[in-house]
C-alpha cells in the first residue's frame, strides 16, 4: 500500500472521531504546554541569574559578622549544631590578619548606615556605604555611567547610583555637583550606570566614619576579599576561615562568629534549587502526558473496535499487516503531531504570560528571586524536543492497539457486528 494511500487512511480515522480525538489532543496539549512553560522559564531563571552573578564577580568573597547554625550560614567543616547566631563585629585587626593568606588580591572593609541626602531644595533618607577609596575601584564591579570612581586622596566625595542621581530628586543629579549627608557637603564624581548599583550612595570610609551616627570608628559591616586565581577560591575561603579563627582566638567551629561566603557557592545553591524545582514541577508537567498517552491508548482502542469490518475489507483484498500497523502508527502520531503543535503555541504564550505577570510582582516589590523568574527563554530546541517527543509518545502509545489491528483475521474480522 502506498504511503499516501496510508496517510489519508490514518486522517480519515482521525477526522471521524472527532469528539473522542480532540479530548485526547487537548490532554497531549496540557501536557506539552506545561512543559514547554516550566522548561522556559528554569531556563530564563537560570540565565537571568548567571548574569547576575556575572556582574557580581565570581573572585570576589565577602566576609560577614555572624554565623548561624539553624540552616542559614555555614562554615567550612560545620555539620550542624544549636541553634542560633554567633556575632562580633568586624575590625582592622581581622583584614590585618587576611592580608597574608595566599591568593588574596586585594581586600577592602566597608560600613553601611542611614543618613539624610539632600540636593538643592529636596531630601531624602539613603543607605550610604563607606568603602577603602584605594582599592574600592580595583575590587568593584560596577562600571561608570559618567566622571570616576573614589581614588585615594578623595575625603568629601560621592559616586552615586544611577537611580539615585537621575530618579531621587526631582532634577538629575550631575557630576561635580554638591550634595549633603547629613549636613556634610560632597562633591559628585561619579555615577554609576544603570543596572550596575541603582541606589548607591558611596563615600570614603573615613568621611563614612564621620557622617554617620550608626558606625563605629574600629568596627566593619563586612570584608569584601577579591582573589587572583579563581580556580582557587575555594581553598582561599577554607584558608580565611582558619586564619580569621587564629586570629581571633575561636578554637571550636560551634564557636565561630563569622561567615565566608562567595557568589560561586550561591550559585551553586539556587542552581541546585532551581534544578530541584525544575524537577519537581516537571513531574507534574509528565503525569498530564502520560494521562494523555493514556487517552491516546483508549481512542485508538476504540478506534480499531469501531474499524474491524473495515480491517477485514482491506485484509480480503490485498492489505497486508504491516499496511493495518502503518495506519494506526500514522494515526496515534498525529493525534501527538496535533497535541504537540498546540501544546507548543499554548506553552510559549503561557510562558510569556507567567513571565509578565512576575515581573510586574519583581517590580512592585518582589525582589532578586522573582525578576530572575520573569524571564522566560524559548529555544528552537525546547520546541523542537517537545515536538518531536509529542509525536513519539503518540506513537508508543498507539502501538499496541496498532499491532492488535494487524493481528487481526480477515474472516473474524468480516464476522465482528
Amino acid at each position: 500500500m502506498r504511503l499516501r494511500k496510508t496517510l489519508e487512511l490514518a486522517w480519515n480515522i482521525l477526522v471521524h472521531s472527532k469528539l473522542r480525538s480532540w479530548l485526547t489532543i487537548i490532554g497531549i496539549i496540557i501536557g506539552i504546554a506545561a512543559v514547554v512553560a516550566i522548561v522556559s522559564i528554569s531556563q530564563g531563571a537560570k540565565q537571568e541569574l548567571e548574569s547576575r552573578f556575572g556582574q557580581l564577580g565570581a573572585d570576589i568573597i565577602t566576609v560577614s559578622p555572624g554565623f548561624s547554625r539553624a540552616g542559614g550560614f555555614r562554615g567550612p567543616g560545620e555539620n550542624g549544631g544549636t541553634s542560633g547566631i554567633n556575632q562580633e563585629n568586624l575590625t582592622a585587626k581581622d583584614t590585618l590578619a587576611l592580608k597574608s593568606v595566599p591568593n588574596i588580591k586585594f581586600i577592602m572593609g566597608q560600613v553601611s548606615g542611614r543618613a539624610t541626602m539632600k540636593y538643592l531644595s529636596d531630601s531624602g533618607s539613603v543607605n550610604v556605604q563607606g568603602v577603602d577609596a584605594s582599592v574600592w575601584k580595583d575590587i568593584t564591579t560596577d562600571t561608570l555611567d559618567s566622571g570616576r570612581f573614589l581614588i585615594k586622596g578623595d575625603i568629601y566625595s560621592v559616586v552615586l547610583g544611577y537611580n539615585r542621581a537621575n530618579t531621587f530628586f526631582s532634577k538629575p543629579v550631575e557630576i561635580n555637583r554638591q550634595i549633603s549627608l547629613e549636613g556634610k557637603s560632597f562633591k559628585v564624581v561619579g555615577i554609576l550606570s544603570e543596572g550596575s548599583n541603582n541606589n548607591a550612595v558611596i563615600i570614603p570610609i573615613e568621611a563614612a566614619r564621620s557622617t554617620l551616627t550608626d558606625v563605629g570608628q574600629n568596627e566593619f559591616d563586612s570584608i569584601t576579599i577579591k582573589v587572583d586565581d579563581v580556580n582557587q577560591i575555594d581553598e582561599t575561603i577554607n584558608d580565611t576561615v582558619k586564619r580569621l579563627m587564629l586570629s581571633r582566638g575561636i578554637l571550636k567551629t560551634k564557636d565561630q562568629d563569622f561567615s565566608v561566603s562567595s557568589v560561586t557557592q550561591l550559585r551553586a545553591t539556587i542552581t541546585s534549587t532551581l534544578n530541584t524545582m525544575s524537577i519537581f514541577l516537571g513531574a507534574i508537567a509528565a503525569i498530564s502526558l502520560i494521562v494523555g498517552a493514556i487517552g491516546i491508548s483508549n481512542t485508538m482502542f476504540t478506534a480499531v473496535l469501531e474499524k474491524t469490518r473495515e480491517i477485514g475489507i482491506m485484509k480480503a483484498i490485498g492489505a497486508k499487516n504491516k499496511d493495518i500497523l502503518l495506519i494506526f502508527l500514522l494515526n496515534s502520531g498525529m493525534i501527538g503531531f496535533v497535541g504537540g503543535l498546540g501544546g507548543i503555541i499554548v506553552g510559549s504564550i503561557a510562558s510569556g504570560y507567567i513571565g509578565l505577570l512576575v515581573s510586574g510582582t519583581a517590580t512592585g516589590g518582589g525582589g532578586g528571586f522573582a525578576r530572575a523568574l520573569g524571564n522566560t527563554a524559548i529555544t528552537p530546541e525546547l520546541l523542537l524536543f517537545a515536538f518531536g517527543f509529542s509525536i513519539i509518545i503518540g506513537m508508543i502509545a498507539g502501538a499496541i492497539p496498532a499491532y492488535r489491528a494487524s493481528r487481526l483475521k480477515p474472516v473474524d474480522a468480516l464476522r465482528y457486528e
